[in-house]
């Protein structure tokens, strides 16, 4: 079963993973997910583990525990599911605070509102 580990302390490694699961059986696999630019833990992870009591055992027992002082989320991972292309922006003109462009003020389209212009 792979189970989901959240709210990770930064400090924590792949085998501090392991080794806070193995009170509970076999651990097939445990891996801290890091940030590809920084190599930094992004605070969470995932444990494989092949018994499935075992597994269930340890999701009871561990979720909401407290590690190196934070508590800690542990549930059966979800399958994850496939992303729309784009990577969630807020739409084309990159105005990100909501507001309307002013009319004017240096603009290339002179006085008309910018969202007003049909030519494109």
């Amino acid at each position: 079963m792979n189970i989901f580990i959240g709210s990770l302390p930064y400090s924590v490694k792949d085998s501090d993973l392991q080794g806070f699961f193995e009170e509970y059986g076999e651990v097939s696999s445990a891996r801290i997910i890091t940030d590809k630019m920084t190599g930094r833990s992004k605070g969470f992870g995932f444990v494989e583990m092949s018994d499935e009591e075992a597994a269930k055992k340890a999701i009871e027992e561990l979720n909401g525990a407290e590690l190196e002082g934070r508590t800690i989320v542990v549930n059966e991972a979800q399958e994850r599911t496939e992303r729309k292309p784009g990577g969630g922006g807020r739409g084309f003109g990159g105005n990100s605070g909501g507001q309307r462009r002013s009319n004017g003020g240096g603009s290339s389209y002179g006085k008309k509102d910018y969202n007003s212009r049909r030519d494109y």
